[in-house]
């Protein structure tokens, strides 16, 4: 793993294929680390013809984290949801977070790349979409949504999963993930992954009060649907049927507003990526992408 100027910050980033294929970039979403990309599905991505590039954004796991006072974030996410503009409120929105993937292509050298994100990541990839089109060759916005609050609306269990405060402890919090990844993951959840996951990432890094950043950038950036009518970039959906933290309805609305826009949903997916469908959803992306590269 290396570490690259972006945006004022630095990014820990690492690679998989041979840097003269197509970049492509992984965007993970909120307070997860870029490891929840997993070797094997990256390998997979890159075997397919790709330079596939994943990081850390910005105050998770082992890149830059922000300093001041945590904002109250669940605040300014129930201000958001009633239609109040928060954007003067948050540290950061995410077209910051996409200025940072911008900035990580300029160090990496790369011009143009595809692009996919999966839950906020699919969104800081709209963004990417919306104010820096010339840079990107494709999108694939992954369980994810358009901002607006009609769509996409999260199950009450789910949310209070994600938003309970974690405990103190080391197995405690390793615990709680595993509790978080069952009550967003599908069908196809399997528990002995989800704990070695919440293992491996609780050893590489634990910073909780990044998510209060993040959930504000979510909060400041609004809704994307007027911006994502005007994308022209080739644009690619995947959402799953059984997703009770983002409801299929926000993939569905996503690709409706993007003009030409591809939707797949994928019938047992939850909010996660399943390894049952790694294949499927590889195939998606990487057919996509060939298709418009």
């Amino acid at each position: 793993m290396q570490t690259a100027p972006a945006n004022g910050i630095e990014l820990t980033w690492d690679a998989f294929g041979d840097s003269s294929n197509p970049a492509l970039l992984l965007v993970m979403g909120f307070g997860a680390q870029m490891t929840a990309w997993h070797e094997d599905f990256c390998n997979a991505i890159a075997a397919e013809g790709f330079y596939v590039v994943r990081f850390d954004n910005r105050d998770v796991g082992l890149s830059t984290k922000s300093d001041g006072p945590l904002p109250d974030a669940q605040t300014l996410l129930l201000r958001a949801m009633g239609g109040e503009d928060v954007s003067a409120d948050a540290p950061y929105s995410l077209s910051t977070m996409a200025a940072d993937v911008i900035g990580l292509m300029d160090a990496l050298g790369i011009n143009r790349a595809h692009v996919v994100g999966a839950s906020m990541g699919g969104m800081i990839v709209q963004h990417l979409a919306i104010e820096h089109p010339e840079r990107l060759r494709s999108v694939t916005s992954i369980m994810s949504t358009t901002g607006n609050p009609e769509v996409g609306g999260a199950d009450e269990a789910a949310m209070t999963a994600l938003l309970a405060p974690p405990p103190t402890e080391p197995e405690a919090i390793i615990a709680h993930n595993v509790t978080i990844s069952k009550a967003l993951g599908g069908p196809l959840w399997d528990e002995a992954e989800a704990a070695d996951r919440a293992r491996s990432s609780f050893e590489r890094s634990h910073h909780p009060e990044g998510t209060a950043f993040q959930l504000a950038a979510i909060a400041a950036s609004g809704d994307r649907s007027d911006g994502l009518a005007g994308v022209s970039v080739p644009f690619l959906v995947l959402h799953g049927k059984a997703d009770p933290l983002i409801g299929v309805s926000g993939g569905e609305a996503t690709a409706a507003l993007v003009p030409d826009a591809d939707l797949v949903v994928l019938a047992k997916m939850g909010h996660d990526l399943p390894r049952p469908l790694w294949a499927q959803i590889v195939g998606s992306i990487t057919d996509f992408a060939h298709t418009a590269g």
